[in-house]
Formats: structure tokens, sequence, C-alpha cells
């Protein structure tokens, strides 16, 4: 018998691996930062031991939830500029909220704020696009949260942060030598979209990316006005003209792709493109209806992003889910697509791969980091339970969430956060509030 750190336990265990197949009674041994075994647990109680094996009754296990796409500090703007367009919403409220108010300050107190709402929601981990990066990699270095960290790029200074173009490429390469061998932060490049990058800020964007192997991340045909602007510049769609400059590569994953021909569509599955598909967001700023079904019959990885809380205004993807499954059924007219098995790969193993962490989480096996949830399902909501991936994508929120591991840590239990106060988070969020409203 070998002795282990945790031995976790539940009715159900989807590891998200091979065919998807729901393992009853299942369990997880987990030693350090690893997932040692998974398996029915009969066969795992043979094998190991621990001091901790969790209640496994009326219990689901699967790996944590991925967010790909984010604005993790925006959370202190949640709602403050809602039922706009997105030009309107960014460019007479956001734009401007930001240049008075951020700071490293508003940063790390924020991405507290954002951290805490995630993982009590199942996420694990996220990517996000913003600024003052470090600072916000020792706040999930805090917290115990995952996360690949985009040093923001646009081509026009920002008081505090960059005075010219060349400060936001000497930010990025600081935040990549920083945090390149950290276990839980991962660096990444993140040229904000084509109406606020040129094109000399994209291919050097690109050749940091290169030179360093970490990911890309941009904003791509979100927009009608995107489109328009792309193309009145470059005489391309947005697609097509990261194509022609070298942008479309696996190392890429793009945010919204709302607009997208159906030649577009083969572009992005030929390139190995991850999509971060960020369904709320796109409907409360009307937006359009991303081509998922299209996308992932094409081949292309398709994943869930919430964006920023300021325009969602939640952080759950267990939401994003939730929507996407139903809406695409009703846009297509096919109430097959996006179906719950899909839902939830998307939201973990696809949302690994596209960021770079396929070799580490998104799934449950041997050798992979142990980032898991646990969820409790014995709800009203949740009962009866006929097929768990359809109670998971379509009834569980995020109060079922009971415990949360990252990298073989119990950084949540019994829906708590262990790492740090909440109610001290909670507090200089409200504290935050007077300000802005002030």
């Amino acid at each position: 018998m070998q002795n282990v750190d945790y031995i976790i336990r539940a009715d159900y265990l989807l590891t998200m691996e091979g065919d998807l197949s729901v393992i009853r009674d299942g369990a997880v041994a987990v030693t350090g930062s690893d997932i040692i075994d998974a398996g029915v647990f009969p066969g795992i109680s043979k094998k190991y031991t621990s001091s901790n094996i969790s209640e496994g009754k009326g219990r689901v296990v699967f790996p944590g939830l991925i967010n790909t796409h984010t604005h993790a500090a925006m959370v202190y703007f949640r709602g403050l500029a809602d039922d706009l367009p997105l030009m309107d919403w960014l460019q007479d409220h956001i734009w401007p909220a930001e240049g008075k108010w951020m700071n490293e300050d508003f940063v790390g107190d924020a991405v507290e704020l954002a951290c805490l709402e995630m993982l009590k929601a199942g996420v694990t981990a996220y990517s996000d696009m913003y600024f003052f990066q470090n600072t916000a990699g020792k706040k999930l270095e805090k917290i115990g949260m995952r996360g690949v960290l985009g040093a923001g790029i646009i081509d026009f200074p920002f008081t505090g942060y960059a005075k010219s173009a060349d400060d936001y490429f000497i930010n990025a390469e600081n935040l990549i030598n920083n945090w390149k061998d950290s276990e839980l932060v991962s660096p990444c490049v993140a040229p904000h979209a084509t109406y606020t990058c040129g094109p000399d800020s994209y291919k050097r964007a690109n050749a940091i990316s290169e030179k360093y192997n970490v990911p890309i991340h941009t904003h791509l045909a979100e927009t009608q006005f995107e489109v328009a602007e792309c193309r009145n510049r470059y005489g391309k769609t947005p697609v097509e003209y990261f194509e022609s400059i070298g942008m479309l590569t696996e190392r890429l994953s793009a945010a919204h792709c709302v607009w997208l021909t159906d030649n577009e569509v083969g572009l992005l599955a030929k390139r190995r493109v991850g999509v971060a598909h960020c369904i709320e967001s796109n409907l409360k700023l009307a937006s359009g209806f991303a081509p998922v079904a299209k996308m992932l019959k094409a081949g292309v990885k398709v994943a869930f992003g919430t964006d920023g809380a300021a325009s969602n205004n939640d952080l759950s993807v267990l939401g994003e889910m939730s929507t996407a499954a139903k809406v695409h059924k009703a846009v297509s007219g096919d109430p097959t697509v996006v179906d719950s098995r899909t839902t939830l790969l998307m939201a973990t193993k696809n949302g690994a791969e596209i960021l770079g962490l396929g070799d580490k989480v998104g799934s449950i096996r041997p050798g992979k980091k142990a980032d898991l949830v646990i969820a409790d399902l014995s709800k009203p909501h949740l009962t009866p339970l006929y097929d768990i991936y359809s109670h998971i994508t379509y009834c569980l929120r995020p109060s079922d969430i009971e415990t949360v591991m990252v990298n073989g840590k119990v950084v949540v239990e019994n829906g708590r956060l262990t790492t740090m106060d909440e109610e001290e988070i909670l507090e200089k969020a409200r504290q935050w509030q007077e300000k802005i409203k002030a």
C-alpha cells in the first residue's frame, strides 16, 4: 500500500479522457501537486492509503474549469456601465475609468476579488489580458490559483504603465523573465485588438511569443465595427489580415471570433488557433453569435471565456456553459449541437490545451497536476439525476461547488476560501467602490 496525501472519492468521477465515460464510485489519488492514479474506488483503495479520504456520497469530481479569456482586475468595474454598444462602453466609460483608477494597488486588490469569485465557482485557471501583471502574479501565488497572465499591448501610452509603445514590449519581456519558472503563473503576450494595435505591434508581439515559446492572446473579429475597420485599414477581414502577417499559429488563442466566414473558420482550423468563446459578453454587448457549431465541426479547438466582469457581469464558466449549450441550439436550429459532454470538454481539456497547459491540467490522469473540483449533488435543483454531464451543464451552480484543489492544495473547503480572508477581500472591494462612485 502506497501512502498518498489525498484520496478524493465521489459517486461520479469525470476524467475528461478517452471516450468521456463516467466512472461510478470513483477516486483520485493525489500526492504533492500531482495526480498519482484515478479509477474506481475499490481499485484505488487496494493500492493506496491516506489520512485524508474525502466523503464521496452525493458528490462529483471533475477537472478544474478554465476561463480562457478575461480581464480579471476589471471586476471592480462590474455594473459600472451597462446596456451599451461595445465601442461606446469602451471609449466613453471603461477607458476613462481605467485611466483614472488603474494602478498596481487597484490591480492587486481587484485580482484578489476576481480569484475569490472564480475559485468558489470551480475555476482553477484563467487567461488574462491586462496591465501590471507582475502584481497579479504575486496575488495568484498568495491565493493559490493558476493563471496565464498576458501583458497587455496597445499602440498608445497609458499613464503609469507605459510612456510609449516600446514600454509595453519591455514590460512583456520582464513579465516572461520573472515568471517563466513559476508553478502557477504562465506569462503570455497580449496585444489588444486590430483597432488598437497596428501590424508592427502584432509582428513584434508574435516574435516575442516565438522567441520565448509563450502563448499569445488577442481579441479577434468580435464586432462588425472591428471587421469594417480592419477592411478599411488593410483590405482584409481580421482573420485574413492575421494570416497575411503570420499571426495564425498554434501559440495563438483568439477571444470572441464572432464574425467569421466559412473560409476563416477553415483557416483557424488549419493553423490550429484556439478560440475563447465569450457568449454572455457577446450577448450583453449585442456583438453577435459566434459560429461555434461550425468551428467545432471544422476541428477548431473552442473553449470558454467570461470576458471581464465589466461586460458580463460575472466570472462564472458554469454560466457560460449553460448559456452556450442552449443558445447555439437555437441559433443553429439543431438541438444536438454543443451537447453537454462537448460543453464540459470545452470548459476543461480544450481550455487547457489552447492555453498551452494541456500537459499539466484540463483532465484527470496520472502525471497531471491536481486541479480538481468537488461539487455537492444533494440539492433540489440537482434532483433527480439521470445524466451527470447534463446536470453539470444545465443545472450546476457556483454555490454547489464544495471543494477546489489547485496544484494539489485545497484552496476552497466547504465553500470557503482557505488561503486568504474572504471578508478582507470583500471589504477592500467595497472601499474601492466608494472611491469610484465618488
